[in-house]
């Protein structure tokens, strides 16, 4: 990640990924948490060399194979850009697709507050998405359909997925906000 990431912002931003992967996998599968967390690590390390919808992530997995990663989390990284049209078959591709929008959003809420993740609620985070022009990059589809999907998995809703990612972040990167 370091060697092909350069950019502060995008390393925090895989790290907050990895943060609510790390979440997930105590949930769903446990004995493999170091995985979750290297997927959610890895998700966009090649997006600074490879930007485009042609190369984002496809170089990237092909790099990662040939280092030896299994195919689960390469399987993962491409379900993450629904552009491939690799379809999210594994509770691990669910996740990182649920976590990566969201965990982007939810720190743009947190610098807009004056405690950035001190006694952030869900209910910030919901009333955020709402509003159109804020964080306009985020696709509100993309976490809602991230959303319908883990929770599909574990039974929360709406609310209890982005409260799980807002403490994981909260607890996991604490300079998510520098």
């Amino acid at each position: 990640m370091e060697e092909w990431t350069q950019s502060p912002a995008l390393r925090v931003h895989m790290e907050c990924v990895a943060a609510c992967m790390g979440h997930y996998a105590e949930k769903l599968d446990p004995d493999n948490k170091d995985r979750w967390i290297a997927c959610g690590l890895l998700h966009d390390f090649d997006y600074e060399r490879h930007p485009t919808a042609d190369e984002h992530p496809t170089v990237g997995v092909e790099h990662l194979r040939g280092l030896g990663v299994d195919e689960e989390i390469l399987e993962a990284i491409m379900g993450h850009a629904a552009y491939t049209g690799v379809a999210r078959t594994t509770p691990m591709a669910k996740a990182l697709f649920a976590c990566d929008e969201l965990a982007g959003f939810i720190v743009a809420v947190a610098k807009v507050r004056p405690n950035g993740f001190e006694e952030m609620k869900a209910k910030s985070v919901k009333k955020k998405l709402k509003d159109k022009a804020f964080a306009a990059a985020v696709s509100r589809e993309d976490v809602r359909i991230g959303t319908e999907e883990l929770t599909g998995l574990t039974g929360d809703e709406e609310s209890h997925h982005i409260q799980n990612c807002v403490d994981a972040i909260a607890a996991g990167v604490p300079h998510a906000l520098s």
